[in-house]
């Protein structure tokens, strides 16, 4: 039942290299570069090389007592250059010290508040896990309608325009969560080979569009992110690009973005199954809301079976499950990406925390990487 229901999609082909060869596990390299190609060119914008050198200064430590004592706590500012000037931004840093190295999340974050309503830091420790989160508006605004006044975008276009395939605002929260993960790699109390990248709606769009690109993150985890992110948009039932462009979040993406309003059930020359892809064969975990019809579950769902194709070129299973949409409660963890419906709407719950954390642990048992 599923591949029909892919089949109606009617994708572009994920497995056809770009000169019309079936792609193998030996040409999968090749044909991740054609994809990370595809989505900059039409989506997300081209990201511009990554600076010499990212330092963090360590600027608050914690009372003894932060978190009843169980966790080493730390501000922590990130600086790096661009061609245009020096920019800087606040990380929060937890690391429970009952965990030596501990596995950790870097959480992509709509606010800066600690503890945030969308981030239960004591139960993200309790469980042996570090954190760090930054604020995405510490990096550029978030005032939507082409608002590139602060931070990275006013360093890298200053006044002019942006040409049609420079990069929008989640490409920008994305390199700066890479930043975050250059530096979060000098600290020997974090293990390096298990940080997963986590956000959620736009942010969850932003955290597997920075696993795409960077190799370096053991997993990429979208909570409720729909178009733009996980789900597919064509024939999607969610947000379409009209929307975007009327609420002015269209700088999210590039402009050539915009040239396909109206053409999701047409002809586009990517779709989000391509984001999924770029990201194996490493793991993803994408977590869906039964009455998020913005997000479009099933089209979220849908995504995650269509990419698992090349897990299984590459030797891996991508997602494990029945032959079914997933209903409320639904918790798919055996393969290397994993999926989850929770009743309820469009929200970073608890509920949803506790299934990463128990897709991190499982992929962690497993012995990957």
């Amino acid at each position: 039942m599923l591949q029909q229901e892919i089949a109606k999609r009617e994708l572009p082909p994920l497995l056809t290299m770009k000169d019309g060869r079936p792609c193998t596990a030996d040409l999968w390299r090749e044909r991740r570069a054609e994809l990370l190609d595809i989505l900059q060119k039409y989506i997300y914008g081209y990201t511009p090389k990554p600076p010499e050198k990212v330092t963090g200064e360590v600027v608050e430590e914690s009372p003894p007592n932060a978190f009843a004592g169980k966790v080493f706590q730390q501000r922590i500012k990130i600086r790096f250059d661009t061609p245009n000037g020096e920019i800087s931004f606040p990380l929060h840093l937890f690391l429970p010290k009952s965990t030596p190295r501990a596995p950790l999340f870097l959480h992509i974050a709509f606010r800066p508040d600690i503890p945030d309503i969308y981030c239960p830091v004591e139960e993200i420790t309790d469980n042996g896990f570090g954190l760090a989160l930054f604020c995405y508006k510490d990096v550029v605004n978030d005032n939507l309608h082409g608002d590139f006044s602060d931070g990275l975008a006013k360093l890298f276009f200053s006044s002019r325009q942006r040409d049609p395939e420079e990069w929008g605002k989640i490409g920008m929260w994305a390199y700066a969560a890479s930043r975050v993960l250059d530096y979060l790699l000098t600290r020997d109390e974090i293990e390096h080979g298990h940080i997963a990248v986590v956000g959620h709606s736009r942010l969850g769009k932003t955290a597997l569009w920075t696993a795409a690109q960077d190799e370096r993150f053991f997993m990429g985890i979208s909570n409720n992110s729909g178009i733009g992110g996980a789900a597919i948009s064509k024939h999607s039932t969610g947000e379409r690009i009209s929307d975007f462009l009327k609420a002015g979040s269209w700088d999210w993406y590039c402009e050539r973005f915009k040239e396909y309003d109206g053409y999701e059930d047409i002809n586009m020359p990517y779709d989000q199954h391509f984001l999924l892809a770029a990201i194996a064969p490493r793991c993803i975990c994408v977590g869906s809301a039964e009455q998020d019809e913005g997000a479009d579950p099933k089209s979220e769902f849908l995504s995650c079976v269509s990419a698992s194709k090349v897990y299984e070129l590459l030797g891996y299973n991508g997602l494990i499950t029945p032959d079914e949409y997933p209903t409320a409660g639904t918790s798919l963890h055996g393969g290397r990406i994993g999926y989850h419906m929770r009743p309820g709407c469009h929200y970073f719950s608890r509920a949803d925390w506790n299934q990463y954390m128990k897709f991190m642990n499982t992929k962690i048992s497993d012995h990957l990487y």
